[in-house]
């Protein structure tokens, strides 16, 4: 029994990884080829892409968006729990990182599923708006400028169908959070839309203390 959540060692992680990570090989080879890149830091970890995947499937989700590709680990672990027939918009601007993923998204036999949108995010999001795609969406995972993330949440929220789960990664921010002299504009960001998230009563919420922190919030009905 425990009333806080344990400390995560490296004796203890290599443990939690050892007993419950099913990682397919082609997770594993992309999150090798990642491991070299100089923004290497971006890359969730493998643990919360299994955990992702599980929620996907237990919600059923067919219909998923993504904002912030990378090299496509968190797409790839999503797309394979999909359905045949599921589909991810994953918008990013980054052609070269995205090449990677790519790559291995038709290497898993998952790329018919991805829909990859090069251009801005918030034009992508506001561009299904306009096409009438609110509440045709089962899922959002928002990853990427964290000076942005109130303006994707709002439009994710809206995209969301009423049940439908969003999941916002890095709120905890590497623990810089709590020092208020860390007055980085990222820092910010996240403070703002933590609080923001805490007193919106349009959702039910958690907040995780997987990989940098992920926040769920589910969309009342």
């Amino acid at each position: 029994m425990s009333n806080r959540t344990i400390q995560m060692t490296d004796e203890v992680y290599d443990y939690l990884l050892d007993v419950s990570l099913r990682e397919s090989p082609v997770l594993a080879e992309l999150r090798e080829v990642t491991a070299k890149h100089p923004m290497v830091g971006m890359q969730i970890s493998p643990e919360q892409g299994q955990f992702m995947a599980l929620l996907v499937r237990l919600i059923g989700a067919r219909r998923c968006l993504e904002i912030g590709v990378f090299t496509g680990y968190s797409s790839l672990a999503v797309a394979s729990a999909l359905p045949h027939d599921g589909k991810i918009i994953a918008c990013d601007v980054n052609e070269e990182f995205t090449a990677i993923a790519k790559k291995f998204w038709d290497k898993a036999g998952v790329a018919k599923k991805i829909d990859l949108r090069l251009a801005p995010a918030t034009d992508t999001l506001d561009q299904l708006l306009r096409d009438g795609r609110a509440g045709g969406f089962d899922f959002a995972f928002i990853d990427a400028d964290k000076t942005s993330y109130e303006g994707y949440y709002e439009r994710c929220l809206e995209l969301l169908r009423p049940g439908g789960l969003m999941a916002i990664d890095n709120v905890l921010w590497s623990g810089s959070l709590v020092d208020e002299r860390n007055q980085d504009p990222d820092c910010n960001a996240l403070r703002s839309l933590n609080r923001r998230l805490y007193s919106d009563e349009r959702v039910d919420l958690s907040m995780v203390p997987i990989g940098d922190g992920l926040t769920l919030a589910r969309k009342r009905p």
